[in-house]
């Protein structure tokens, strides 16, 4: 079993911000070893839970085997396939409680150098065996490294769960160029910043980590750290965990966003991930998201509000589904 070297641990009230900081400038992460209380994961949990049970009909999922994003309540399978459960945080208070703790809003506030902005998080309950990866390619931030990231482990993770791994020092690898000019993932040229990747991190003699963690410890990671999750062994273990992603607070002030002030930082105030459902799935076991879709179609709220169109759900049937709109 791999450990984090002691190098690597953070004793915030014992090393002071300053430590902190220049280790994760140095190292590409922090870990927080048993910073949440066993209580204050618990009541997360069955928030969650409670979410689950309680309003299917509204959480957005990505199942992780086929990539098709839904609600819960249209999840196939969903006993035994694995799922990324979208940004609970815009639902429960208890979630948001765990992502914006004062203390570790304050630290990544010192790591950014500004308030943090929580503007993502996802749940899951097993590891996703992901592909090696960093965060700044696929959320790509106005002011570079104005983007961080922070790990949460809702139960101790167990070595054949698939445990988190990532390569400590990465984040000092030059960003990839697209084609473009850009930094941020190019569909087509993936294969390629995938071999400039491990070349970088072959010539550089890098070695992987895993984050064996117990329920309550925190990693937070640099937004251009190369991290995944590695195969899972064993199909019956779960790693239930919640990652969480903030942009720090002037890049959100630059993009007008919405923003909620809470424990010196903020939470975004945004719409949930857009799902496309068959407009046959409605019914009444499954009412049509009136208002989430007028909300988020201002054309179509203006079109309902001035006559021209009955409902959003009749837009939706008639028009939206095919124009490719989601709910």
């Amino acid at each position: 079993m791999l450990q984090c070297e002691p190098s690597a641990m953070n004793q915030t009230d014992e090393m002071g911000v300053g430590v902190s900081q220049s280790q994760f400038e140095r190292d590409g992460f922090l870990v927080l070893e048993g910073h949440f209380s066993p209580h204050q994961i618990d009541r997360a949990v069955s928030a969650i839970r409670g979410l689950l049970d309680q309003r299917p009909n509204e959480v957005v999922v990505d199942s992780l085997k086929t990539g098709r994003t839904t609600f819960w309540a249209q999840a196939d399978k969903r006993e035994v396939r694995s799922f990324r459960f979208n940004d609970l945080f815009l639902m429960r208070e208890e979630v948001r409680d765990l992502a914006l703790e004062p203390e570790l809003a304050s630290i990544l506030g010192s790591l950014l150098g500004e308030p943090p902005v929580l503007f993502g998080s996802r749940n899951l309950r097993k590891g996703p065996s992901e592909t090696i990866h960093i965060d700044s390619l696929y959320t790509t931030p106005r002011t570079p490294h104005s983007l961080i990231a922070a790990w949460i482990a809702l139960e101790d993770v167990h070595p054949e769960a698939g445990p988190l791994v990532y390569y400590p020092g990465s984040h000092r690898i030059p960003l990839y160029r697209f084609n473009d000019g850009t930094h941020h993932a190019s569909p087509d040229e993936e294969a390629d910043w995938f071999d400039y990747v491990d070349v970088q991190i072959r010539l550089r003699g890098l070695r992987e980590r895993k984050f064996m963690a117990r329920k309550g410890d925190v990693l937070i990671w640099h937004a251009d750290l190369v991290h995944g999750g590695s195969p899972v062994r064993d199909l019956g273990r779960t790693r239930s965990s919640m990652v969480c992603h903030y942009f720090g607070e002037s890049d959100c002030r630059e993009r007008d966003m919405d923003l909620v002030a809470m424990n010196g930082g903020h939470w975004l105030r945004r719409p949930r991930k857009a799902v496309r459902v068959d407009p046959a799935a409605f019914g009444p076991a499954f009412p049509f998201p009136e208002e989430s879709y007028l909300a988020r179609h201002p054309d179509v709220r203006e079109a309902v509000e001035s006559g021209r169109c009955p409902s959003g759900e009749s837009h939706y049937r008639d028009l939206g589904f095919g124009e490719g709109r989601g709910v």
